[in-house]
Order: structure tokens, then sequence, then C-alpha cells
């Protein structure tokens, strides 16, 4: 086996996007739990944003996760964090995560950053990170993200619930602790020049 490099995703990645799709989609039946439903355009989108991170084992897919802004960039999600089954169980799934992470404390250092999981392999990445389980009230009350959850099989219970609650456990990491993985220069390069103002919207 080769060694299985974690990179902020860009353009060059977007050949994997339907691997991608189609490993998250399987992962939610094989565990009869929900996952909200991404499109090949809204992934692709992430990789030239570089809001997303992939794992490789020379050319084959391995794992990727992604990050998004939500209330005027006062909260970040990490989110849709798959491991290939092929290599699960390698620690590739904690690398992902502590490179999203990084990538999210990097562009968006005062952001509340948080995670909706119902995998306990997620919940025990999240708490060495130093996030804390919360109440859905202690997280965005922006529409968009809450859209995202309309795919998922246990929506009816967000609804039942008021948003109050669901399956799903809600966890939040405040601002202020070190960073556990380090992002290459040319990926903050990058970074700076999709968040010149000639690229912002």
């Amino acid at each position: 086996m080769e060694e299985i490099k974690v990179l902020v995703a860009d353009s060059s990645h977007e050949k994997y996007v339907d691997t991608i799709l189609q490993t998250i989609a399987d992962a939610a039946k094989v565990r009869g739990t929900g996952i909200a439903k991404r499109t090949h355009e809204y992934l692709a989108t992430k990789m030239k944003e570089a809001k997303a991170v992939i794992a490789l084992e020379g050319e084959n897919f391995a794992g990727f996760s992604y990050i998004e802004t939500w209330g005027n960039k006062q909260y970040v999600t990490t989110s849709g964090l798959i491991v290939h089954p092929d290599y699960r169980h390698l620690g590739v799934a904690k690398k992902i995560k502590d490179m999203t992470f990084t990538l999210a404390r990097t562009r968006w250092p005062h952001a509340k950053i948080f995670s909706l999981t119902s995998g306990a392999a997620v919940m025990a990445m999240n708490t060495q990170l130093g996030y804390q389980p919360v109440t859905f009230a202690d997280l965005t009350d922006d529409e968009a993200f809450w859209r995202g959850c309309e795919g998922c099989i246990n929506v009816d219970v967000l609804h039942r619930t008021g948003r109050k609650y669901c399956i799903c456990t809600a966890m939040l990491y405040d601002p202020d602790e070190h960073l556990p993985a380090k992002i290459p220069q040319e990926v903050l390069d990058r970074i700076k020049i999709l968040e010149a103002p000639d690229n912002k919207d």
C-alpha cells in the first residue's frame, strides 16, 4: 500500500465526486442512518473554493470531507466525512478530520465550528479536538443549513421536535485552541486569492 495523502482538494479532484457521493450513499444504507443529500455540483464547488479535503492512495480515492460557513461566517461545519471501505481502520478519518478542522480554523479563526453526527467515531474525534456536546439551540439558526437536513430519513424527528433535537448529536467547538494539522503554504496562498475582494460575491 502506498502512503495515503490527505490534501485540500482543488478542481483537479472533481473526477472523484461521483465515487464520493456513491460511497456516502452506500455508508448511509449500511448504517441505516440519515445523511444530508449533496449533488455533484455542490461537492465540485467545495473543491474549487478550497473548502474540501480529500484522501488519496496514489490515484485511488480513500476519503473525503468538506466545510461550509453559516450565519454570516459566524459558524462553520465540517461535513460529509467519509472513508472508502478499503481504507477504514487505518486512521484516515482522523487525518481528514484534523485537516478540515485546521482549514476551518485557518480561514475563519473566530467562527464556532459545529458538527451533527450519529457516528460514535466522529463524536470521539470531535471530543479530542475540543468539541462539546450542545443543544440544537446552540447551533446556527441559518435556514440554509437546516434545509440540508431535508434529505435525511430522520427529518420527521427534527420537524416533530420543533428542531430542538434529532437522532444526531450536536457538538460545538468555540475557538481558542491549537491546530492539529498544517495547511501547506500553496493552499494558504490559494485561499488568499479566493478571499480577495475581486472574487467575493
